[in-house]
């Protein structure tokens, strides 16, 4: 089936898992990307023509997605800032991919918001630079930077994911 006769419904039920998977990558809780994912799909469906007519909706709906983040974030900073969540710092065990997938949860959500994206984007939903710029809105340069800077961040907050952060350099 092509793009534009992909139906609104069609594309909720074969793309809300992955959708739900960055959303919960950005915000790092459950509850809060469900809405995220809601809100987006929310204005997407009310311009769904355009979105398919555009071609392949995939961008278009993960820019739509991180943008409702940024201001979701934007708005939050705004407000009284609310301590932030205890964070295991114990070494995960590597053969648990339940450990360290929290272990990584729990670093991700210790970055500012753009390297935070810019890292999602890239590694988890293996977006190319050029492709992450597009849903960031921002040139490639900002991208490599952004990525740089969060596992070099990352690298300093959570020691503990030393073996997978060599992995992605």
């Amino acid at each position: 089936m092509d793009a534009g006769q992909l139906s609104f419904e069609q594309y909720v039920r074969d793309r809300k898992v992955s959708l739900s998977r960055i959303a919960y990558l950005l915000t790092g809780d459950h509850h809060l990307a469900e809405d995220l994912v809601q809100q987006t799909l929310l204005k997407m469906a009310g311009r769904w023509r355009h979105v398919v007519a555009s071609g392949d909706p995939d961008p278009y709906v993960r820019k739509a997605l991180y943008h409702e983040h940024v201001s979701w974030w934007r708005r939050a900073r705004r407000r009284a800032e609310v301590a932030a969540p205890a964070v295991d710092r114990s070494m995960p065990d590597s053969t648990d991919p339940v450990a360290v997938a929290v272990a990584v949860q729990q670093a991700l959500a210790r970055l500012a918001p753009r390297q935070r994206a810019a890292l999602v984007l890239r590694y988890f939903e293996d977006l190319s630079e050029t492709q992450t710029a597009e849903v960031l809105g921002c040139r490639v340069g900002t991208v490599k930077s952004q990525v740089r800077d969060g596992l070099a961040r990352l690298r300093v907050l959570a020691p503990e994911l030393a073996d997978l952060l060599e992995v992605q350099s």
